[in-house]
């Protein structure tokens, strides 16, 4: 009798070693395979693809960055033009051509190429989730410059100012268009609803974390994240300032082939794949203080007999996410090399803005003790803002390097 006990005990024993085991090995297994928490561990940037679809095609796509240690983001636009050569059907077509609503693998390899990185994530919205999505996180604030008015049926009405939307004045505002009104600004309209989307999402997180919520908002989206990894990122979107966010569009060339107006990025999308790399740079760097946030300004100036130069410049600066404050003529036309004026007082970041020209030729410019209690007393009428950086075009510039090396 006393060996059947003591042969249970020990048989009771090898089973609790056994599930305690199995449910070490279960959680460990689940942290590895979490690709969120992989990243956090891994100190990586996360990228997630956001896909708006509507009538089964992409109304708009973004890509989303964001550096866990820096809590700083970055978001690319890619519009559904972009045109692109397509293999498996040998023509040139939009990108979007390839958008296959039950299996977007095709279409996001494609944005991957294009940007030169791999997605880690996707969340798909219809447009009908999408209005279930804004009314469960109580509405989506945004800014309205101007009052809309559009008298159809049914009429579009929204206030100016800040307004908060449900879900279907969200929907109504991202799909409008009004006949005269250029495509960048439906284009900024709605990257600025997506960016209101996000803080949304990360602000009621919390609350989203309740599990029948937490069912509910999975349910709206199409994912290749499970519950607690999308809860996990959207626990980590709660710290980002959205309107420090740089949003920046894919930028080219528009053709018409065969009846279609294609966008064709510039220099072969060599160009956009750099400003992705500038982006990740900025976000995994780590200045304390207000430096890490700041948006370095640049006075643009041709000093070349090339009409057009210093505006073209500035448009290929702004993909950097430099803020162009003026552009202009030199003092003359015939500057052989190309010059950067620095006045930032930072070596790293004008280090960085002259890497994006390949330009060595760096003139360093600081400010008197006069002119920098000026700069900090910003009430003071008829004060001439001095830019970070002037750049003053030179013949060895070609409308995107500098091309001799110096």
């Amino acid at each position: 009798m006393k060996r059947v006990r003591t042969d249970a005990s020990l048989l009771l024993l090898v089973i609790m070693v056994v599930l305690l085991g199995g449910g070490v090995f279960f959680v460990l297994r689940s942290l590895r395979s979490d690709p969120i928490e992989e990243a956090l561990s891994q100190d990586r940037v996360i990228n997630t693809l956001f896909i708006i679809e509507k009538e089964g095609k992409p109304l708009c796509s973004y890509v989303l960055f964001y550096y866990p240690s820096t809590k700083r983001a970055a978001v690319f636009d890619i519009p559904g033009e972009v045109g692109l050569i397509i293999p498996r059907i040998n023509r040139v077509d939009r990108i979007d051509t390839l958008y296959d609503p039950q299996k977007i693998s095709a279409f996001e390899g494609e944005i991957g190429s294009l940007l030169g990185i791999d997605i880690n994530n996707s969340v798909v919205l219809t447009m009908e989730n999408l209005g279930k999505i804004v009314d469960l996180i109580e509405g989506v604030e945004i800014f309205i410059p101007a009052a809309v008015e559009i008298y159809d049926d049914p009429p579009i009405l929204f206030p100016s100012g800040i307004t908060r939307l449900d879900g279907d004045k969200a929907q109504a505002y991202i799909t409008y268009e009004l006949p005269e009104e250029a495509p960048e600004l439906t284009q900024f309209r709605r990257q600025r609803f997506f960016m209101g989307l996000i803080q949304g999402l990360g602000e009621k997180n919390g609350a989203l974390k309740n599990s029948r919520m937490a069912r509910l908002c999975q349910s709206f989206m199409k994912t290749n994240m499970n519950q607690h990894t999308r809860i996990r990122l959207f626990d980590e979107y709660a710290g980002i300032d959205t309107d420090r966010v740089g949003i920046h569009s894919v930028g080219g060339i528009n053709r018409v082939v065969s009846g279609q107006n294609l966008l064709f990025p510039s220099y072969d999308g060599n160009l956009i794949k750099e400003i992705v790399r500038q982006a990740l740079s900025s976000l995994t760097r780590q200045e304390e203080g207000a430096l890490s946030e700041r948006i370095f300004t640049v006075e643009v100036l041709n000093g070349t007999a090339t009409t057009g130069l210093a505006g073209r410049t500035a448009e290929l600066l702004r993909g950097f996410g430099y803020d162009v404050i003026s552009i202009g003529n030199a003092d003359r036309n015939d500057y052989e090399k190309t010059e950067i004026i620095d006045r930032s007082g930072h070596e790293d970041i004008v280090n960085t803005f002259a890497e994006v020209l390949r330009c060595k030729n760096i003139r360093y410019e600081s400010m008197d003790r006069g002119e920098l209690e000026i700069e900090a007393d910003m009430d003071l009428q008829n004060f001439e803002y001095k830019s970070d950086f002037t750049l003053v075009l030179g013949r060895d510039f070609n409308g995107r390097y500098v091309t001799d090396g110096q």
